[in-house]
C-alpha cells in the first residue's frame, strides 16, 4: 500500500501491480480500490500495466478533507500521476468515468482514457431534474445520507427501488453507515 499527498494535504492511499505504462483505475462513488469491479480488473492488467487502484477521497483508507468539491478530487488524481511517473493512462467507470473525463478537461497528462458508464442522461425524457445536483448536494450537505443514496438512485437515476441495491452493498456499505462518506460525485 502506498500514499499521495494532493494539493490540499489529504492522504490517498493506493494501490500499485505490474509493470509497464501506468494505468489508473477510478471507480465509481460506492467503490473502493477493494470493494467493486476494479479489483476483479487489476490482475488482468497487471499483466501489461503498472495499475494504480485507490481510494477515492473520502472512501476506504483515504482522509477527507472538507469541504468537498469535484476540484480536489481531480487534485488527487493529479497527485497520484505525479507520484507515479507524470503522466498515466485513465479508466473509469461510473461517477469515476465523469472524473476521469474532468480531469482530462483540467490538463492531467492523461495520454489514454477509457470510460465505462458515465451516468449521463440522454434521453429526450430527461428522467434527471434541472436541479439533482443541488438536491443531491443538499441531502449530503445536511448528513442526510440514506436520502442521498435513494435519491441518486431512485429519482436521479431512475431505477426501480431501493431495497435491490441495499442487497447489493448491504456487507459493504449499509452496515457501517456512520463510517461511510457520501459525496456528491
Amino acid at each position: 500500500m502506498s500514499v499521495a499527498t494532493s494539493k490540499d494535504g489529504t492522504k490517498i492511499v493506493y494501490l500499485k501491480k505490474g509493470k509497464g505504462p501506468v494505468i489508473i483505475l477510478v471507480d465509481g462513488a460506492f467503490c473502493s480500490k477493494d470493494f467493486g469491479p476494479m479489483p476483479k480488473l487489476t490482475p488482468y492488467l497487471a499483466e501489461y500495466f503498472t495499475v494504480i487502484s485507490y481510494d477515492r477521497r473520502a472512501r476506504g483508507e483515504s482522509g477527507d478533507t472538507k469541504p468537498y468539491h469535484i476540484e480536489r478530487e481531480i487534485e488527487d488524481l493529479q497527485a497520484l500521476i505525479e507520484q507515479n511517473g507524470g503522466s498515466a493512462y485513465v479508466f473509469g467507470i461510473s461517477s469515476g468515468a465523469i472524473l476521469a473525463l474532468r480531469a482530462v478537461s483540467h490538463g492531467l497528462r492523461i495520454p489514454k482514457l477509457a470510460l465505462f458508464e458515465p451516468p449521463f442522461v440522454t434521453n429526450k425524457n430527461l428522467i434527471r431534474s434541472p436541479n439533482a445536483y443541488h438536491d443531491l448536494a443538499r441531502l449530503v450537505d445536511e448528513g442526510n445520507r440514506g436520502g442521498a443514496v435513494k435519491f441518486y438512485f431512485k429519482k436521479n437515476n431512475g431505477s426501480p427501488g431501493f431495497p435491490a441495491l441495499c442487497i447489493a452493498i448491504d456487507t459493504q456499505l449499509a452496515k457501517n453507515e456512520s463510517e461511510c462518506e457520501f459525496t456528491s460525485v
